[in-house]
């Protein structure tokens, strides 16, 4: 899962950053309102996490401007405010949770979880594509009952593909949902861990199939 922090504290940014990373979270950081809105622009992510006190766009107007592109990507509004009028504007306005500072890492990580699974067809915190499972709760991902260990880009391939079970994701999408802004993309890479992932997925039910010119689709095999 791929994470956009919004937040201009450098130390709290930093903070945020290891701890979600080690919940094996993908974190970008925008350190002001105008970056972030370019990002947004440009990326592609499963939660955003959005500070209101930002230098150069409130944050306010920065998820304004987000839901005025039609974007529906979860966003929670972290900030040291618990003003309840608050609150109620930021929800009106399009966030989907509001958690004040200071918090509890456990409940941020649990509320990004509950974020990403109402974007799953089902809501429940188990998928399935056949004997493919995915517990959204710890990320594991097992066939047949018995857990599938899978390398960090692999697994992150495979949870993309997963998410958006029954819908074509491009090579593009697939490459923004791995990697960070920090490092450089690669369609090549991306093809090497959708081929590795076939083999691992050979006896299994569920199959990537690759829709040429249009990218690649997780669905259960025909009998």
């Amino acid at each position: 899962m791929k994470l956009l922090l919004i937040e201009d504290n450098p130390q709290l940014a930093h903070w945020l950053e290891q701890i979600l990373k080690e919940h094996k979270f993908k974190v970008d950081i925008a350190a002001d309102g105008e970056i972030a809105d370019q990002v947004l622009r440009d990326e592609n992510y499963d939660v955003v996490l959005l500070d209101l006190m930002l230098p150069k766009m409130h944050g306010k107007n920065v998820l304004r401007r987000l839901r005025e592109r039609h974007n529906g990507v979860p966003v929670m509004i972290l900030t040291a405010s618990g003003s309840i009028d608050e609150k109620v504007e930021c929800l009106g306005a399009g966030a989907d949770d509001y958690l004040v500072k200071p918090f509890e890492i456990r409940e941020l990580v649990a509320r990004i979880k509950v974020l990403v699974r109402r974007q799953t067809p089902d809501k429940a915190a188990e998928i399935h594509c056949g004997d493919l499972v995915y517990d959204s709760n710890t990320r594991q991902f097992a066939v047949a009952g018995t857990t599938l260990a899978l390398p960090a880009r692999e697994h992150d391939v495979l949870e993309v593909l997963m998410l958006k079970q029954g819908k074509t994701v491009s090579k593009t999408a697939l490459m923004k949902g791995v990697f960070s802004l920090s490092e450089e993309p690669s369609a090549d890479a991306i093809e090497i861990y959708i081929s590795r992932l076939r083999k691992k997925l050979e006896h299994s039910s569920a199959a990537i199939m690759t829709l040429r010119g249009l990218g690649y689709l997780l669905r259960q095999k025909d009998d």
